[in-house]
């Protein structure tokens, strides 16, 4: 499996293990306001679904501006879901990346991206991939931290421990 590829699926099993965790805690812990970056724990949530979904259109190929109406979208649709709508819209946007990822010959290839503000990149897909992974997991720190503020332990989803659990990776 490419690096990128299985650096995915972590991202994937690691937000499964964010989701799991979240639902054992009592009701609503999600939508308790944290004085954090993020107001509550379902925005983080669904900031990071706007996010993953944003980038998978990019890497898709699709416009700047089809993609920013996209993310408008998406803000307004996310804002008010429920912890399982929000898993909900997760697996949905990781089964399609899966099938786009599995699919390309080289997710080494070279793409450009065009961004108003910051310009021209010219990256690869493999590099996109880790970012939405590592977004992911910066954000998933963040959820450590509410929920410690909040009076709940976080569920660790270090990569180390995902390597563990699924045999190195493969």
């Amino acid at each position: 499996m490419q690096d990128a590829l299985k650096f995915y699926h972590y991202h994937i099993w690691a937000n499964q293990r964010v989701f799991d965790h979240l639902q054992k805690l009592p009701e609503g812990v999600d939508q308790q306001k944290v004085e954090s970056v993020f107001p509550t724990i379902s925005d983080v949530l669904a900031h990071m679904h706007n996010v993953d979904t944003m980038w998978f259109s990019v890497i898709r190929g699709d416009s700047f501006e089809k993609t920013l109406d996209l993310v408008k979208q998406l803000r307004r649709d996310n804002q008010a879901k429920s912890l399982s709508e929000l898993k909900d819209c997760f697996e949905g946007i990781q089964a399609r990346c899966l099938s786009f990822f599995e699919v390309q010959e080289d997710l080494n290839r070279i793409v450009t991206v065009e961004h108003p503000a910051f310009g021209k990149l010219t990256t690869s897909l493999s590099e996109l991939i880790h970012h939405v992974a590592n977004h992911g997991t910066y954000h998933r720190g963040n959820i450590t931290a509410m929920l410690r503020q909040l009076g709940h332990e976080g569920v660790p989803t270090d990569y180390v421990i995902y390597l563990f659990e699924n045999g190195n990776g493969d």
